[in-house]
Formats: structure tokens, C-alpha cells, sequence
């Protein structure tokens, strides 16, 4: 039965109850405005766990001086109902207060993998992310912790902070889930207009060209950014931020195709700011 909790010390009780019953747990951290995207990670929490928390918080830290923190949706009821629909045993939606009781005077911050992609133009968002998902693996300790591929890079710093932090917790990073016409789901989808909305499809169709690219042998790095920006600037209603081809652990970018890589872009349609990549892996023996 799903219960709902907005005090730390509560979820602390909970979670321990669980163990006590032998339970795995399972977090899945999330800002609500909850879509069938979250639904994916609450789904390979319940596969793979016995109690599964989802914690809802529009984290401030998080947020630049010009970003949509007030505007951020907000559906308590909504959310709850998707929850109870997908299994889920305990929701932690906690206040400001609770979770910043104080001026914050530490932070927790990952050098490197944080200055390029969205870092280069959200300067202090990934330290605001990191910060709280810190304080949240510390409140619940999980086992278990769900990301969306959607948030590559955000997935790529967590991993690397629970690496060198020894967080003792595994990272599973569930992929992106999609609208019919490949629209990557998005809790500020909702901002788009309907003119906006088809013409967000760009960021889609941009990848999948420049996947093709790859798949057909295409090597060169420079080559497949230019198809993203060529395709990027052919929709009159995007404003590129940025599209990069980039080593999927460490977001260098990188000149030759080869391993993993990630396919990265970011694009205002309107006034939303939409992300999305294609993780593309090319075999060592394609290498020319």
C-alpha cells in the first residue's frame, strides 16, 4: 500500500522496517510532474526491488537566477495516482525546510564531467544536482538508484560521484522513453504550444540522421555534429544551445567514432529548453 511522507525521519523509519524484512530498496529520485517516462524507472524499481521510494522535490538548488523554478508543474494528486498505479511503497515529497533546514554550506560537486553540454550553460546546476541526490542517498540509502537515459549527462556525473564518494549503491540508468513521433517525454514538454510541440520532433529526427550516419560508417565526428546542426537550423522555430558527439563515460568530445559514444543535443523551442542524445556503440573492428 502506498504510504506518503514529507519527514525525513519518517522515511528513515520506513526504510529500515523494510530491511528489516529483508527488502532491496529501490529509489527513484524525481522533481514530480510525474509521465510515463518516470513510470519506466518506478517499473525497473519494482522489478528489481522489494520497496521502492520515489522521492518528489523541485530541488532550488538546481536552478539558475533566469530558469522555470516558480513555473516548474507541480501535480501532487497526479502524481500520487501514478505511484499507486505502478507499485510504488512510499513517496518522499519533502518541503524546502525539511530538506534545507539551513543555509546550505556544503556542496557536493564533480569536477570535469560537469563543464561541457548542459554545465557550459546551466553554470551550478550540476552542483545542485549532486548536492541533493548526496542528501537523498543518505536519507534512504538505497541499493538500487533509477535514472533516465533522457539525462545522460546527469546520469554520467551521479555515477561518477557514487564512484568516488563509495556510495554503496548501484546506478541503473533506464532508457528514454518516447512519443509515437519520437518526442523524447519531459515533465516541460507541457510548456510547448502545439506549433512548438511538432516542432520539437527536430530534436528526434536530428539524432536518428545522425545515427544513420554512424551506422552506415560514418566516422568522423565533425561530420555527424554538422548533420545534427544542419537539421537543427532547418526548424525555424529552434535555437540550438549545443550538439556534440561525445565519449559516453567521460563527455570529452572526440574526433574519431569509436567504442561508445553519445549524441548529444540540447534546443529552446519557444522558451522551452528540450534535451535529448542517442547512445550509438561502434564495434573496434569497424575502426579505419
Amino acid at each position: 500500500m502506498l504510504e506518503v511522507t514529507s519527514s525525513i525521519a519518517e522515511v528513515r523509519r520506513k526504510v529500515a522496517m523494510a530491511r528489516i524484512k529483508g527488502l532491496t530498496i529501490g529509489l527513484v529520485p524525481t522533481m514530480g510532474a510525474l509521465h510515463q517516462g518516470h513510470a519506466a524507472l518506478i517499473d525497473a524499481a519494482r522489478a528489481r526491488c522489494g520497496y521502492v521510494v520515489v522521492s518528489i522535490f523541485v530541488n532550488p538548488l538546481q536552478f539558475g537566477p533566469q530558469e522555470d523554478l516558480k513555473r516548474y508543474p507541480r501535480r501532487p494528486a497526479e502524481d500520487e495516482a501514478l505511484c499507486r498505479e505502478h507499485g510504488v511503497d512510499l513517496i518522499f515529497a519533502p518541503s524546502d525546510e525539511e530538506m534545507y533546514p539551513d543555509r546550505q554550506l556544503t556542496i557536493v560537486e564533480v569536477l570535469e564531467l560537469t563543464r561541457g553540454l548542459c554545465g557550459a550553460s546551466r553554470p551550478g546546476h550540476f552542483r545542485g544536482v549532486t548536492t541533493v541526490v548526496s542528501k537523498l542517498f543518505n536519507i534512504v540509502q538505497p541499493d538500487v538508484a533509477f535514472f533516465g537515459q533522457k539525462d545522460a549527462q546527469q546520469a554520467a556525473v551521479i555515477r561518477r560521484m557514487v564512484a568516488d564518494l563509495n556510495f554503496p549503491l548501484e546506478i541503473a540508468v533506464v532508457p528514454t522513453v518516447r512519443e509515437a513521433d519520437g518526442l523524447a517525454l519531459s515533465s516541460r514538454n507541457v510548456y510547448l504550444s502545439p506549433e512548438e510541440r511538432k516542432a520539437a520532433v527536430v530534436l528526434y529526427r536530428a539524432l536518428t540522421k545522425a545515427k544513420e550516419m554512424v551506422e552506415k560508417g560514418e566516422r568522423s565526428a565533425a561530420a555527424v555534429r554538422r548533420r545534427l546542426l544542419e537539421t537543427i537550423a532547418a526548424e525555424p522555430l529552434a535555437e540550438l544551445d549545443y550538439a556534440e558527439v561525445v565519449d559516453y563515460d567521460t563527455l570529452e568530445p572526440v574526433d574519431f567514432i569509436d567504442g561508445k559514444i553519445l549524441l548529444a543535443l540540447a534546443v529552446k523551442i519557444g522558451r522551452t529548453r528540450l534535451i535529448d542524445n542517442f547512445v550509438v556503440e561502434v564495434r573496434d573492428e569497424l575502426r579505419k
